[in-house]
């Protein structure tokens, strides 16, 4: 390698059908190929394809190729670590599905970094360097948060949403079943300093109208969020995040997301069945006089809501949908997700489900059989295609003109003028896409190469 060493950041796109765009509510920054260029600065020059809104350049002159991958991503991922390879380019893999299958991911590359890949990036690039790279290296968390910085100049050109994103913090205290940020983090939880995030927000607030904290749950640590809110409030800037249920009961942390600019939050209430949200290990969300209540705290303070759900559990029957799409439409949320549940590799669902013989495909996310929408397991009360239909015509009737009306005139949506003028936009997008993501292909369905492996 040469001083003036080269390296490629790609951050794969989900899939490709041929001929296709790709889905835009996806089209957002990539703050870890943002990270990742920031690390290398002084180290090497950095080049950067988003492979959701352009063709990868392969042949041009490169002597490394990043890839962050999730798990979503991974068969994508394998496809243009493949191209790379061909072409005699060495190629490193890091992020959450290179974490939680180090083996399976270095089968694709030469070097898998597991964990927070900032902290030993310079040490990748170094070995690289003069000759000596290792195939594993193990990410120190506790210490890269604290010196990240971001290289947003990558995305100079580039279409993405127009809202800027921002890290507060990383991980979460909670250990719900289903979710893989408990594996990846280990139920820890660690936030960026105020001053970092206040310098940043400051950096950036003249070139976007919203920001969104992308925190695995701001309000996992809620003296230190209430902290950063202080901070936020003199600053008058826009903004939304996605945090747990429990920070809804808290009064004053309600009263500081409504002053420093909060416009809305994502919440996964999963399930109206509390059985069922105990079988997610995730009783706190019924705490306190449960979802009802929390809602009603979020009303008071203007505070508009993107409600998620997971269908599957083993008490889910179609009746379930009905409950959710009511609970939706009755509290007036801004936006929402009706999801199969999904068992990601490293969480405890997935163990369990192996260990019960449910799991209907190996490997789901690199099965060619698979594709976006389809339910990779045996459920208990409802086969895997009613799950999947049940899913789409959820979504169908919440975007419906109907369901849109009726959601328009809850008064925290007529609350901000910002956010009222962005109503039928952002819905109508989501409208749009339910039938373009069913049966979305993970890896690019067009793609004609061959996986090579290292050996």
């Amino acid at each position: 390698m040469t001083p003036d060493m080269k390296i490629t950041i790609i951050h794969p796109c989900m899939g490709r059908r041929p001929g296709e765009r790709y889905i835009k509510s996806w089209q957002m920054e990539s703050l870890p190929a943002a990270a990742l260029a920031g690390a290398s600065k002084g180290l090497a020059s950095i080049r950067f394809f988003d492979d959701r809104m352009e063709e990868i350049d392969y042949d041009a002159p490169t002597d490394l190729a990043a890839i962050s991958i999730e798990t979503y991503t991974a068969k994508r991922a394998y496809q243009v670590a493949s191209e790379y390879r061909k072409r005699g380019v060495p190629v490193v893999m890091g992020g959450f599905h290179a974490s939680l299958c180090p083996d399976e991911v270095s089968r694709y590359a030469e070097t898998v970094v597991v964990g927070e890949a900032e902290g030993v990036w310079p040490q990748v690039i170094q070995d690289y360097r003069s000759g000596t790279p290792k195939r594993r290296y193990d990410g120190d968390g506790a210490s890269c948060l604290k010196e990240v910085k971001y290289d947003r100049s990558i995305f100079d050109g580039k279409k993405y949403l127009p809202i800027r994103l921002i890290e507060t913090g990383r991980g979460c205290q909670f250990r719900c079943e289903f979710c893989a940020i408990q594996s990846f983090f280990k139920g820890a939880h660690r936030r960026r300093s105020v001053d970092s995030v206040i310098e940043e927000i400051k950096e950036l607030r003249d070139k976007t109208k919203v920001f969104f904290f992308v925190d695995d749950n701001f309000a996992s640590d809620l003296e230190a969020a209430k902290e950063l809110l202080r901070a936020l409030v003199p600053l008058r800037v826009r903004w939304i995040t996605q945090l747990s249920i429990h920070a809804a009961h808290d009064e004053e942390f309600l009263e500081l997301l409504n002053a420093s600019g909060c416009e809305g939050v994502l919440i996964g209430f999963e399930s109206t069945d509390p059985e069922t949200i105990h079988m997610m290990n995730k009783g706190f969300a019924l705490g306190q006089s449960g979802p009802r209540q929390a809602l009603h705290n979020l009303k008071k303070h203007r505070v508009r809501v993107y409600g998620t759900f997971v269908f599957g559990y083993d008490n889910d029957t179609p009746e379930s949908f009905r409950s959710a799409l009511d609970f939706a439409t009755e509290h007036g949320f801004y936006i929402a997700a009706f999801n199969h549940l999904t068992p990601f590799p490293g969480t405890p669902l997935y163990d369990r489900l192996v260990k019960e013989g449910r799991m209907t495909f190996d490997k789901w996310w690199i099965d060619s059989r698979y594709d976006y929408n389809t339910v990779p397991f045996s459920p208990r009360k409802m086969t895997a295609e009613d799950i999947r239909q049940n899913c789409i015509s959820a979504r169908k009737e919440f975007y419906s003109l109907q369901g849109m009306l009726k959601r328009i005139i809850a008064p925290a949506n007529w609350d901000s003028g910002f956010m009222l003028r962005n109503f039928l936009p952002i819905n109508w997008l989501h409208r749009r896409e339910v039938s373009v993501r069913d049966k979305f292909p993970l890896g690019d369905a067009g793609w004609n190469g061959q996986l090579i492996e290292v050996r």
